[in-house]
């Protein structure tokens, strides 16, 4: 068969040395609660709080134990209630719609268009037939929508936008961060995204009720004041009496590990495009595959990429995924009946009640989907996008 690519597509880099001795040192301390302190200690969760707060240029943050959990405290701070309707994206991954679900809300599936974003149109539509007060939107794979112009829609139609931006940490929209345009965003440092603490999340907001909602709901035991990016006192006077603890919260050996990573973020969103626009490049040049369009408002974050093969059916499909397995490259496949690992579609969340989304299903019939980890050089990523091209030569001569 001749070339192979022999790397690993779920091999994250190293934890840096400065990030595995500060939590050696939360371990030798014995103290991993965020509220176990010593007297006139901050905390690693406070500090780092405080720290992507300052980064993302929100006015508060919370550190929560995971991106999941973040959308389900948030979906409560702002006033969910069971049997609301929320709309979301019907091209997302399934934490989305479980944590609507696990909230007790309907999800309402929104199309996407062909370049994996919210369809605005279908959104307008969707917004007057079902009534919903909520969209939780998903940056799914990094993908930013004309934010815009959806913050005009949903602010005509009164709805409170929710930011999923567990794939976006990190980019921007005409200048302006993922985050910080709804009422509230949601962020994961789950392993396989911008930052690694194998399991984490971020809330970050302007509103102090809701941040003091968010906070109470996260397991604060009326410690709130020792959160290092929180509201003042005062905005939890009903919060602390309404919200019920779901002991959420971030512990100290995972902030200690994450604190030295955001300071290397920025450098490597700029090492994730490298990446990118190497593999990009290489599929570009194939005539049956489809690359995803990046407007110019976007700053894209490319941890992974996207393509579509219009053309192929779905037998070929299944076959270009074992072409590239072959040659040592992982895809994942959105046309596939069943799950598999991350990767799903919604005909599989029987959790959410089935709804027809036509041109989404012709989306992802033919949409395949990548990992770019910065342990690949930029030389792999184009031997990767060789090879995919040749698997697709292999199905479809």
């Amino acid at each position: 068969m001749g070339r192979r690519f022999t790397g690993s597509f779920t091999q994250q880099e190293p934890i840096p040395a400065v990030a595995i001795d500060a939590a050696v040192a939360v371990l030798q301390s014995g103290r991993l609660h965020r509220y176990n302190l010593a007297p006139d200690e901050a905390g690693e969760v406070a500090q780092l709080e405080a720290e992507y707060r300052d980064w993302q240029g929100s006015r508060y943050c919370l550190a929560v134990t995971s991106g999941g959990q973040a959308l389900q405290i948030a979906l409560r701070a702002c006033g969910l209630r069971p049997g609301d309707a929320v709309l979301t994206n019907g091209f997302t991954l399934a934490p989305v719609p479980g944590a609507i679900s696990a909230v007790g809300g309907t999800a309402v599936l929104v199309e996407i268009d062909t370049d994996l974003r919210l369809d605005l149109q279908d959104l307008k539509a969707k917004i007057a037939s079902s009534g919903a007060r909520f969209l939780l939107l998903s940056h799914m794979r990094g993908h930013l929508c004309d934010m815009d112009a959806l913050m005009r829609i949903c602010d005509a139609a009164s709805v409170t936008v929710i930011e999923d931006c567990a794939h976006t940490m990190g980019a921007r929209w005409n200048g302006t961060r993922s985050g910080n345009f709804g009422k509230m965003a949601c962020f994961s440092t789950q392993t396989y995204k911008h930052m690694n603490s194998g399991e984490g999340g971020f809330l970050t907001t302007d509103d102090a009720d809701l941040a003091a909602r968010a906070t109470i709901l996260s397991g604060s035991y009326m410690l709130y004041e020792r959160h290092g990016a929180g509201p003042a006192r005062a905005a939890f006077a009903d919060a602390r009496y309404e919200m019920p603890n779901c002991s959420a919260r971030m512990d100290a050996l995972r902030a200690a590990i994450l604190r030295p990573q955001l300071a290397q973020l920025d450098a490597n969103v700029t090492r994730w495009n490298d990446r990118y626009r190497a593999a990009e490049a290489g599929l570009s040049q194939h005539r049956r595959i489809t690359t995803i369009a990046l407007p110019a408002n976007e700053l894209h974050v490319g941890s992974s990429i996207q393509f579509r093969m219009p053309e192929l059916s779905a037998t070929q499909c299944r076959a270009a995924v074992d072409a590239a397995l072959a040659r040592g490259v992982e895809l994942k496949w959105f046309g596939a009946d069943e799950p598999v690992g991350f990767t799903s579609a919604h005909p599989s969340w029987h959790y959410v009640a089935a709804q027809e989304l036509p041109h989404t299903d012709l989306i992802l019939a033919t949409l395949f989907d990548m990992r770019l980890p910065l342990s690949f050089s930029q030389a792999d990523c184009s031997l990767i996008a060789d090879l995919i091209c040749d698997a697709a030569n292999e199905v479809a001569p």
